[in-house]
């Protein structure tokens, strides 16, 4: 399936602001069954766009805008073509473990089976688990690797309601495991965890989800998606969607890996100014089939306002895109 994505990013000062800093993480990943054909980003005020490769392979673009400004607008544009992944078998053989602490023993997937920023093990991470029937690691070997991650993505997916802005973007998730809402991101991350757990090695995906005419999704239209990858021997990295109870398909288009949402950000960055940001992001996903739209900008009504922010000190950590 070929892709055609628009990822429009808005910020606002209520009062110039003398220079912005940025990172990107939006540029479609070249692996596997994905293929980015084309990507540019266009920013306004006009800078310089540079960009280098991160450790886990992701491509970070970033800029400097230092001059003063009361808008940032960011615009990312990329087509991409993602072929759909072959069936997976029902089980792995007899001897899966075995073949997969063989693989771990290289070393590679210890940074996937440690806690991180936002998967990590709490009082109210064990109740869950216990609530879900999920094993620790020593009797999560009585089980077929595959059939465990499978049966934890559907556990995940009935017992946690998915409520657009439930949680915000910096919000642990202990908050989410409290109220039995969140939003993908917390899914995401509630499964990275339980998954590590077990001994299988578990990576944060971030990118979009396109949305079928009439299907049944929970994610919010017009913004980023988040799911995980679990490694698994024979097979390799293979995508669980926890917030819609599947397996990662060719309406799955990744643009970043990491630990959790901390290392895969959209948008990271300073400004330096006494001022309020406002933070709007819009996002358009559609077959390349399609003629892209004649608008040079988004409607307002397509627009989705994702967080607003309070004056602080005089340099200060720029908003980040809430995934929902």
């Amino acid at each position: 399936m070929f892709y055609s994505i628009r990822h429009l990013t808005r910020f606002r000062y209520s009062a110039p602001v003398s220079e912005s800093t940025m990172e990107l993480r939006m540029q479609p990943r070249s692996e596997g069954l994905q293929r980015c054909l084309s990507f540019q980003v266009t920013i306004t005020p006009r800078t310089r766009v540079q960009h280098y490769r991160d450790y886990l392979g992701n491509l970070v673009h970033h800029f400097d805008v230092p001059s003063a400004h009361r808008n940032l607008t960011i615009v990312a544009e990329a087509t991409v073509d993602v072929a759909p992944p072959p069936a997976l078998p029902e089980r792995l053989g007899e001897d899966a473990w075995q073949k997969l602490d063989a693989q771990l023993a290289s070393g590679d997937f210890w940074e996937m089976l440690t806690p991180s920023q936002f998967a990590h093990w709490s009082e109210s991470m064990t109740g869950f688990a216990e609530e879900l029937g999920l094993p620790a690691a020593a009797e999560a070997r009585r089980h077929d690797p595959l059939r465990l991650v499978a049966e934890t993505n559907s556990a995940i997916f009935g017992a946690i309601a998915y409520v657009p802005k439930s949680t915000r973007v910096d919000s642990p998730v202990d908050d989410a495991l409290c109220k039995r809402q969140g939003v993908c991101q917390d899914y995401s991350h509630i499964m990275l965890a339980l998954v590590r757990r077990m001994g299988i090695p578990c990576r944060y995906v971030s990118g979009y989800l396109f949305h079928k005419d009439g299907g049944q999704v929970r994610s919010t239209e017009g913004a980023t998606h988040a799911w995980v990858e679990a490694y698994l021997p024979g097979i390799g990295w293979v995508g669980f969607d926890p917030t819609n109870n599947i397996t990662a398909g060719e309406n799955h288009v990744r643009t970043g890996v990491g630990r959790d949402y901390a290392d895969v950000p959209p948008t990271r960055g300073v400004f330096k100014g006494e001022a309020a940001s406002e933070l709007t992001v819009a996002v358009r996903v559609s077959p390349s089939d399609k003629p892209p739209p004649p608008e040079t900008e988004m409607a307002s009504e397509d627009w989705s306002e994702v967080l607003h922010q309070n004056p602080s000190d005089s340099e200060r950590e720029a908003a980040e895109q809430q995934q929902q």
